[in-house]
């Protein structure tokens, strides 16, 4: 998303006025590092609490992965593409004095989602009616509806429970976890995070394809089904039982509202400002009270307190900003490994060489002529052996997988907006291992080697799969991006499209803490930290920010409006 959408000062700013902000009778100052969704969530929450706040991004456009390219009349969404779990968006409206009603246009898609197999057996379609999908199921194989009705009553169960107690939670207390519903659950649950999703679906579903339709939503976690959690079984709640959305305008639309309630809160948002260093000092005694810092806390760990920032403009010149409150919404292995020294740092090196990245990704913008009705708004194309294809990606001698799964995004199917008259706007992201010397892409074929080809089988895949047998004839528009576009303009961990996986150990309490044990007054926001992956994920964690920061305990979503 470009500036001129959206009401950010220039990154020659150089220019945020050094005011302290935290004087006596003065507004807290707070700074945000990052201008992704989970940064702009953060500086209009922190803004609406009272802070005085000013958010940098490195890059001239806000949105984060959640940014667009625009070419030859076609505009693209370069990130997130599913608008699912949408009472999280609505409650985040909601802490703002407004809603999802007022600030988006969303159209519900049926099909939620087609799914093309290599096998060449009929595609099949995920409704936006719950009934369908069970018949759907039961079309497949005998008894498969009635075990996806337990299936879902299921999934729906750990969803709400998840919402009530462990999404909206900071952690920062075991007692906030002791409730009766919890506590009365808990063979269940550790059934539940200690058997894989895969092996829970084969339990209940015999045909291969029925069980790729279930086990897929480990990708949106970062990880595979032999790998996250059946826990994460509740996602078929999102998509099979309560329908897709999607934002008129595009995702880009949805961070254009964010930044906009940002700035009506009172942040000012500032792009081109690479922050190159965390300021720390000695933590006064009046801060430490305020922060609830006792002295055997501060014995226990915490070695300074956050002052501010300091970042780098477009011209070389290099600034700070003072605030007592710092929020880095970036990558936290950057932050923690190249913005802050290490004896400050609470995740260095060593704890990360012990995590599991998720996926990386080969993505392609295409403009395509013509239209693509064998194609609906979304599509997965599953591979046979997809245990190979994860294997490929995330085993001990990571691969491309050939021929690889895939995921196709037709946004002009329900967007007029995204494509000029007779053409189609398609997007593709190909799963790859996280892998930076893969390279990077480019602009008409002009990417490196490995990313083009990658991005030419992706291709030649869904002509042939979903019989478009002249697609590569009619890309009009074409662009690719690879893992090392995402280390080069996000800063991402190894060059990942998402963040550190959803695995057992990276999952809950076990991701990591939203607050630095080092630095009082340094928080976390974004994929990276809890509650972890995905657009509602990261504007929970703005909220778990805040949450953090009030030393609020509780498990529930906060009080709207705040």
């Amino acid at each position: 998303m470009s500036a001129r959408t959206v009401p950010a000062v220039p990154g020659d700013a150089g220019a945020v006025p050094d005011r302290p902000g935290t004087g006596d009778g003065a507004r807290p100052r707070a700074v945000v590092v990052g201008g992704g969704i989970a940064g702009l969530a953060s500086a209009a929450l922190l803004a609406r609490e009272g802070y005085e706040v000013d958010l940098l991004e490195q890059n001239d456009e806000l949105g984060g992965r959640a940014g667009s390219w625009e070419s030859g009349g076609f505009r693209f969404d370069t990130g997130p593409s599913w608008y699912l779990m949408p009472e999280v968006f609505d409650h985040f409206f909601e802490l703002l004095g407004t809603s999802a009603a007022e600030q988006l246009d969303l159209s519900v898609l049926d099909p939620g989602y087609r799914v093309f197999f290599e096998d060449g057996s009929a595609p099949l379609d995920i409704r936006a009616d719950r009934a369908a999908n069970i018949a759907t199921f039961e079309s497949v194989e005998t008894g498969a509806g009635r075990r996806l009705e337990a299936y879902l009553a299921s999934a729906r169960q750990a969803y709400d429970l998840a919402v009530r107690r462990f999404l909206y939670t900071t952690f920062a207390s075991p007692r906030s976890l002791l409730h009766r519903d919890v506590l009365v659950r808990a063979p269940r649950l550790a059934e539940l995070l200690l058997r894989p999703l895969g092996s829970f679906v084969a339990a209940r579903f015999q045909d291969p394809r029925l069980r790729q339709v279930l086990g897929y939503p480990a990708v949106f976690l970062g990880s595979s089904p032999d790998r996250a959690p059946s826990m994460y079984h509740l996602m078929s709640h999102m998509d099979i039982a309560d329908a897709v959305r999607y934002p008129q305008g595009g995702f880009t639309r949805l961070i254009e509202v964010v930044a906009a309630l940002a700035v009506r809160e009172g942040a000012r948002l500032h792009t081109g400002a690479t922050v190159t260093a965390i300021l720390t000092g000695a933590v006064p005694e009046r801060v430490a009270r305020r922060r609830g810092l006792s002295a055997a806390a501060r014995r226990a760990g915490v070695r300074a307190g956050a002052r501010g920032v300091r970042y780098r403009t477009a011209d070389g010149a290099e600034h700070t900003v003072r605030a007592e409150v710092v929020v880095a919404a970036a990558d936290l292995h950057h932050v923690e490994t190249q913005l802050l020294p290490e004896p400050l740092r609470t995740y260095p090196q060593r704890w990360w060489d012990r995590r599991t990245s998720g996926p990386g990704a080969v993505l392609l913008y295409l403009g395509v002529r013509g239209s693509l009705p064998e194609l609906p708004h979304h599509s997965l194309f599953f591979t046979t052996d997809w245990q190979s294809n994860f294997d490929a990606i995330f085993g001990r001698s990571p691969r491309v997988p050939e021929p690889a799964s895939s995921y196709v995004c037709k946004p002009s199917q329900t967007d007029p907006t995204v494509a000029p008259p007779g053409t189609e706007n398609v997007f593709v992201l190909v799963p790859v291992p996280a892998d930076v010397t893969l390279g990077r892409g480019g602009v008409d074929g002009a990417g490196d080697p490995a990313v083009e080809r990658i991005a030419d089988a992706a291709i030649d895949q869904i002509a042939a799969w979903a019989d478009i047998g002249d697609l590569r004839e009619r890309v009009v528009v074409r662009r690719t991006v690879g893992p090392a576009d995402f280390a080069a303009e996000l800063n991402a961990w190894s060059g990942g499209v998402l963040g550190p996986a959803h695995t057992l150990r990276q999952s809950a309490f076990l991701r990591g803490s939203n607050a630095s044990r080092r630095v009082a007054g340094l928080y976390y926001a974004g994929s990276s930290t809890i509650p972890g992956i995905g657009l509602p994920m990261c504007l929970i964690s703005a909220e778990i920010m805040l949450k953090r920061l009030r030393h609020d305990h509780s498990t529930e979503p906060l009080a709207v409006p705040l």
